[in-house]
């Protein structure tokens, strides 16, 4: 993965547009921290192979950016992204790590489901 661009990752966005997909996404705060710190909240989300259609998207922000993929019943919004990667596959994926290198939250498109 590499460090956003904005224009190069809005590109790959806009590739999305129109079409039906599968979505994962994913975020977490450190959910084993509270393994080591039981004072620790711990929150994430989780869904995979959410099937939408995209109408259209858009990267924001002046790093770490967001995401959002309009759909067709609302929004799928993804903020504190870092990196991206459109991989031999033919997914786009989103990353956002924090200060320490540890995944924070990840976006990921894609045309098939993600086994």
């Amino acid at each position: 993965m590499k460090p956003i661009i904005t224009e190069e990752a809005q590109q790959q966005i806009n590739k999305y547009a129109n079409t039906t997909v599968y979505i994962h996404l994913e975020t977490t705060n450190g959910a084993y921290a509270t393994h080591n710190n039981a004072d620790f909240f711990s929150a994430s989300a989780y869904i995979r192979n959410a099937k939408v259609h995209i109408e259209h998207g858009k990267i924001l922000g002046e790093g770490p950016y967001r995401v959002g993929l309009k759909i067709d019943i609302g929004w799928v919004y993804a903020e504190g992204l870092t990196h991206v990667e459109a991989d031999q596959e033919g997914r786009l994926l989103f990353a956002g790590h924090g200060a320490e290198g540890k995944l924070a939250v990840a976006l990921q498109i894609s045309q098939t489901p993600f086994e």
